[in-house]
């Protein structure tokens, strides 16, 4: 009987202090690994082809595609390091040792808040484009946007510190067994996070596409309705190019999916229920999907990107002077 419950130990030489192995069978054991390791590997595949798509195309060094690559970045980063070592954390006792382990939740709060980051800079795109057009261009440029993007991952590694700063320098003092993985956080920290990672960012992405979508509206009607000039300049912006309210629909759409895959997870989390649960693997599960998501947006909605896509797999993009090509 003694040998039985070692064999259910991850470190059965410390029977008193090792976690017990997760009591999945194998076979669900193993659907599980190939179903999230099959998205995780689609992820990094993906968002590596919008990297180099952006990266390579001269066209396409836009300010709103600047963005994009930077939310390409964490969605890879999401596929590569995140959904892997969250399977192997749900599935199998942890081996990898307590350093890993908070670094795996400093690299995650980083991903995870340079995501946010990324969206609200999106939102702040659109609607400017969309509420001030004639000015966009002179305010959204491309060194600006650039610097507003090294400052959200600056911002992002920096908060992850200071909220992570006791489980870097004490890596093991949530773990309450050898073979386990864990992060507890304390009520002040849930709250200052709930309002810095939830409720503002949220609060904004969703204030400027309601601001965005009535003005888009508008405009519409007034485009379809043929009215003057001078009544457009009588409602709320100028007329807008058409191609900037596709530009709003289409990012519109990928906010709306990261908003669906995002407040389930920020809400179970500051619930402050047991993250080991099976409800709580499904909505962190759910959250880093959207990183396999994202791309597949871009593939229904953006020509640009399945032309860049052909151009990348047939490898013709190695050609001289293929940077230039016309991707519009």
């Amino acid at each position: 009987m003694e040998v039985e419950d070692r064999a259910e130990l991850c470190f059965p030489q410390f029977p008193n202090t090792s976690c017990r192995k997760p009591l999945f069978p194998w076979p669900e054991t193993l659907l599980i690994n190939i179903v999230f390791y099959s998205i995780s590997l689609i992820t990094v595949a993906l968002n590596l082809l919008i990297i180099i798509s952006i990266s390579h195309f001269r066209q396409l060094h836009t300010p709103t595609n600047i963005l994009l690559l930077s939310l390409a970045v964490s969605d890879l980063l999401v596929g590569l390091l995140l959904m892997p070592v969250e399977v192997l954390r749900k599935t199998s006792c942890w081996f990898l040792g307590d350093f890993v382990c908070a670094t795996h939740s400093f690299i995650s709060g980083i991903i995870i808040s340079a995501s946010i980051g990324d969206m609200v800079l999106i939102s702040v795109d659109r609607y400017v484009a969309i509420c001030d057009p004639l000015h966009y261009t002179t305010k959204v440029t491309r060194r600006r946007v650039q610097f507003c993007v090294c400052l959200c991952w600056l911002y992002s590694v920096s908060y992850s510190f200071l909220y992570l700063k006791d489980l870097l320098t004490q890596p093991q003092r949530y773990n309450s067994c050898y073979g386990e993985c864990a992060f507890v956080i304390d009520n002040i920290s849930v709250t200052f996070d709930l309002v810095l990672s939830f409720i503002v960012p949220v609060t904004v992405i969703i204030a400027l596409y309601l601001r965005v979508f009535v003005v888009a509206v508008s405009q519409a009607r007034a485009m379809r309705s043929h009215i003057t000039a001078v009544t457009l300049q009588l409602s709320v912006t100028p007329t807008t190019k058409k191609s900037e309210l596709k530009a709003a629909r289409n990012l519109g759409v990928l906010v709306v999916v990261f908003l669906m895959c995002f407040c389930p997870y920020y809400c179970f989390f500051i619930a402050g229920d047991n993250l080991l649960s099976a409800s709580a693997s499904f909505v962190i599960y759910l959250f880093y999907c959207n990183s396999c998501l994202n791309p597949m947006i871009y593939a229904f909605l953006y020509p640009w990107f399945r032309k860049a896509v052909k151009l990348i797999v047939t490898l013709q993009i190695l050609q001289p002077g293929s940077s230039e090509t016309n991707m519009l």
